[in-house]
Parts: structure tokens; C-alpha cells; sequence
């Protein structure tokens, strides 16, 4: 990823909605860097928690990856 910034398209499973994924890893002190991770749906009024819930996937994944 260049400058530490991702951006994908996610797809909902039933009615195949697209929602906007963005990732930023910045460095935080000497050794550490901070994880800054959005989902924003492009259409309707609510997502039901579904934004929500992938951005705590995608954190979930990413610390049992780094253990």
C-alpha cells in the first residue's frame, strides 16, 4: 500500500450493496504503529451494524496475525 493507505469495495451478502473499506497504518513511537480502519456504506439510511462489525473483523484478524 503506498503511504500506508488501503482502499476497497466490500460487498454485502443478500443484496450486494457496495461499502467503501479504508485502512491507514501510521507509525506510533519508535516500534508501534496505529491502525486507523473505516467502512462506510455508499447507500440506504442504516447498515444494520454491518460496517461496525467488519471493521472489528478486519482489527480482529489483523492482531491474531501480529501475535
Amino acid at each position: 500500500p503506498q503511504n500506508g493507505h488501503i482502499e476497497a469495495t466490500d460487498t454485502t451478502f443478500w443484496f450486494e450493496f457496495k461499502d467503501d473499506v479504508m485502512i491507514r497504518v501510521l507509525p506510533d513511537g519508535a516500534d508501534g504503529a496505529r491502525i486507523d480502519a473505516r467502512s462506510v456504506s455508499r447507500v440506504g439510511l442504516s447498515d444494520l451494524g454491518a460496517n461496525a462489525k467488519r471493521v472489528n473483523m478486519l482489527l480482529d484478524d489483523i492482531e491474531t496475525r501480529l501475535r
